[in-house]
């Protein structure tokens, strides 16, 4: 029987939070925790349903809806942290060290655990993270991606045509991945928390929904074992953020992936559970 979201369903009260998460495995086995993106309705189950169990036959899965997004508290700009949030979820559920996996924000967050709580990280796995406000050679100068205008617009609008528009700038396949029926999930999870939204749209207009961003500079110290995975199609953070991340990381490897976009978990699926499972086992 397959992994529903009733069965995997938890919740935790960490020390300044109330957390949802998504469990699966042994929990004597590696812990990994997946760190889902920053999108209207996002949580760790929409981002991850199809990788949880596949990747939960070899380790204790985790995937948290993070303060601010699903079923977890809602936080204003300056109560989101991240990275102090993982921590916390790590202490909450006995965890000395976990390998984390991150998409786009989740990526980010994965960044600044491993260069300012590296004791607590055995693995870094990025897929789509942006690489901080240093001037970039194809990305857009000066302003929003395509992909974050949608984004930003589903934050005004949570419609499912909204969604709609959502999901086909997330990813390169439209026909078998942008269907109605996410595009519905999506809305119907966005409604149901007005307050996250109104929360994120707030954070973006004082300067960005991301309140804290890992240092560039530190990332050249830092030897934790590094996947960076990233869509050639993404139209929301182009690859040569990725490409940056390659260069100042000393221990990293990238796989850029023809024919996929931002969420290179959904779309190449089963390769992206072969190379997580792989780089954790073998690293």
């Amino acid at each position: 029987m397959a992994l529903t979201y009733g069965d995997t369903s938890r919740s935790v009260k960490t020390e300044d939070w109330n957390i949802h998460y998504n469990e699966a495995g042994s929990q004597d086995a590696p812990a990994v925790v997946l760190l889902h993106g920053s999108g209207p309705g996002a949580t760790g189950w929409s981002n991850f349903k199809t990788n949880l169990e596949p990747l939960s036959a070899h380790f204790h899965v985790i995937a948290p809806d993070m303060p601010g997004w699903g079923e977890s508290d809602p936080v204003t700009k300056e109560e989101r942290d991240h990275a102090k949030a993982a921590v916390q979820l790590l202490d909450a559920l006995d965890i000395e060290k976990a390998a984390f996996v991150g998409n786009s924000m989740g990526g980010i967050t994965t960044l600044r655990l491993a260069t300012e709580y590296p004791e607590r990280v055995s693995h870094v796995v990025t897929m789509g993270p942006g690489s901080g406000p240093q001037p970039k050679l194809l990305t857009p100068g000066g302003g929003l991606s395509e992909g974050m205008k949608v984004l930003v617009a589903a934050y005004r609008d949570p419609s499912r045509e909204s969604m709609k528009r959502l999901t086909e700038v997330m990813t390169f396949d439209n026909a078998r991945f942008a269907t109605d029926e996410l595009a519905a999930e999506r809305a119907a999870g966005a409604a149901k928390h007005p307050e996250h939204l109104a929360n994120y749209l707030d954070g973006f207009a004082r300067g960005g929904a991301i309140a804290q961003w890992f240092s560039l500079d530190a990332l050249d110290s830092m030897d934790i074992p590094t996947l960076l995975v990233h869509g050639r199609d993404d139209r929301v953070v182009h690859f040569e953020n990725s490409l940056t991340l390659l260069a100042r990381i000393r221990n990293s490897r990238l796989v850029l992936l023809n024919q996929c976009g931002h969420w290179a978990q959904v779309e190449h699926a089963d390769e992206f559970n072969r190379l997580v499972t792989g780089f954790v086992t073998e690293h």
